[in-house]
């Protein structure tokens, strides 16, 4: 007789799979190697920060994730495999577009369009399709509630989203990325044009939003990597030198090139 398999149980399966699996990486801007052999698993429903110094290949690997690489003329993965939800994100049945929908992207510089609060949240299910104004009008509130600024900015929908603070943007960015419901939401330096009010603000939006996301930033600070993540990679010269709990990264690293780095010796 067999074991009946409930919704709980699938549900309990797919949180305990990996969201991206990368595998024996290279990465290529024409013929320099920006990435070197890279392996390792990003748990669904966690934060993950990717540290190390400029130039070392976190920016670039963060965009592996959604093929965002492939606008860059002589950018590519020259061997591995970087699956996502199962799914080889370099098959030829995977459409890109599709893959950046279900991958979100909020980059260092808050990067509203020209156009009111409103249809900057509303932008990307019209272009999903939904026409219905009503429909609209929900999926704004909650994408705005989302990124903890409805209550900032209910009363002024149609004025321009460049009438707001800089944290606001970038909070404002990151209800527009939400309001596709991706899957995972990639954050490059979210926080590195911000002050410290507005940064602590997004950290808190940031552990929010783990809730419903799997979520990878790429970040230089060390306090702010420690505080939000709950696993960390460290890069250094195109490689992955280490990865594990940030508990653990930051209070016993198994590696001295991520004991220097975090202590503040180099980079």
């Amino acid at each position: 007789m067999h074991e009946m398999v409930t919704t709980a149980d699938r549900i309990d399966e797919r949180v305990s799979q990996a969201a991206v699996e990368v595998r024996d990486v290279d990465f290529c801007y024409g013929s320099s190697l920006a990435l070197e052999d890279i392996s390792f698993d990003i748990p669904s429903s966690q934060i993950v920060a990717f540290i190390g110094p400029s130039g070392c290949g976190k920016s670039t690997l963060l965009r592996c994730f959604n093929r965002m690489n492939d606008l860059v003329p002589g950018a590519r993965v020259t061997r591995g495999t970087i699956h996502i939800d199962g799914v080889e994100i370099h098959s030829p049945e995977v459409d890109p577009v599709e893959l950046r929908r279900r991958i979100g992207m909020v980059f260092q510089k808050s990067n509203p369009f020209p156009r009111s609060i409103y249809e900057n949240v509303a932008y990307g299910p019209r272009l999903t399709g939904v026409k219905d104004k009503g429909e609209l009008d929900g999926i704004v509130e909650s994408a705005l509630r989302g990124s903890a600024l409805w209550d900032e900015v209910k009363d002024r929908l149609e004025e321009s989203a460049f009438g707001l603070s800089g944290g606001q943007q970038q909070r404002l960015c990151i209800a527009r990325t939400i309001a596709v419901k991706p899957e995972i939401v990639l954050m490059d330096e979210p926080c590195s044009a911000l002050d410290p009010v507005a940064t602590a603000k997004v950290e808190e939006l940031i552990l929010e939003l783990k809730k419903n996301y799997t979520i990878v930033i790429v970040t230089h600070n060390m306090q702010q990597a420690r505080r939000v993540s709950d696993q960390t990679a460290f890069f250094y010269l195109g490689k992955l030198i280490e990865y594990g709990e940030t508990s653990r990264i930051f209070s016993n690293p198994e590696r001295v090139e991520t004991e220097d780095y975090i202590t503040g010796r180099f980079g």
